[in-house]
């Protein structure tokens, strides 16, 4: 019984955890396009998303595959909501020098 009320918190966390990681994508997208060293931002971010991902399912988890899964579920949902968010903003708002990117379109 105790178990699955940490199902949902594990979920919830999921969603979190995805809302940081795909928000913080968006974010070092948008810093590293107009910096004048992207690959610093990719980098740095890149290890600190996956330390903050993995260390807070580790710690949701708490040895227990179910509520593992449901956390990964919850994260899931948050890469799809991302990405319908991504298609549904414009993206005309980029810097002037990812105009090659915009170009490819």
């Amino acid at each position: 019984m105790a178990e699955t009320m940490y199902l949902p918190a594990a979920f919830i966390g999921g969603l979190l955890l995805g809302g940081f990681f795909f928000g913080g994508l968006w974010w070092t997208v948008r810093k590293g396009l107009a910096s004048p060293r992207p690959a610093l931002w990719f980098v740095v971010s890149y290890i600190v998303r996956i330390a903050v991902v993995a260390t807070g399912f580790y710690a949701l988890a708490g040895g227990r595959w179910s509520r593992l899964a449901a956390c990964l579920v919850g994260f899931i949902l948050a890469r799809l909501v991302a990405t319908r968010f991504g298609r549904s903003m414009k993206t005309d708002v980029l810097p002037p020098e990812a105009g090659h990117a915009a170009e490819s379109r």
